[in-house]
């Protein structure tokens, strides 16, 4: 399942190139099929991966000098595209995860939590 996802991560990424949003600087390292907004920049060390016999817990933080608004429409817009189910502007579901983003705006741009848990 992992790497049908990373495969249509791979198509949606190559398809939207012209087209589509613009994307950030790729993928979280440890959701591989999970874009970077553009102006994000992952915070290396501050994230932590593991699975449980429920599914696996992720959590990841990226910053970087960008607005609230411009993040959540990226992710509103691209999510869906790699089967995610927008059930608010920061929660989505997919499969049997939900993903949680928690922005937080800070004297030097913008903090993003990404929470992905089993539902």
């Amino acid at each position: 399942m992992r790497r049908r996802r990373s495969l249509v991560a791979a198509l949606v990424l190559f398809a939207a190139v012209p087209f589509g949003p613009a994307w950030g600087q790729g993928f979280l390292a440890a959701v591989d099929d999970l874009p970077l907004a553009p102006g994000l920049a992952e915070m290396a060390g501050h994230g932590v991966a593991f699975d449980t016999p429920t599914g696996r817990i992720v959590e990841a933080l990226a910053r970087g000098p960008v607005k609230s608004a411009e993040v959540l429409a990226f992710y509103s817009a691209t999510l869906p595209q790699l089967g995610w189910t927008r059930e608010s502007d920061v929660l989505f579901r997919r499969d049997a995860e939900v993903l949680r983003l928690e922005l937080t705006a800070e004297k030097h741009g913008l903090t993003v939590r990404f929470a992905v848990s089993p539902e």
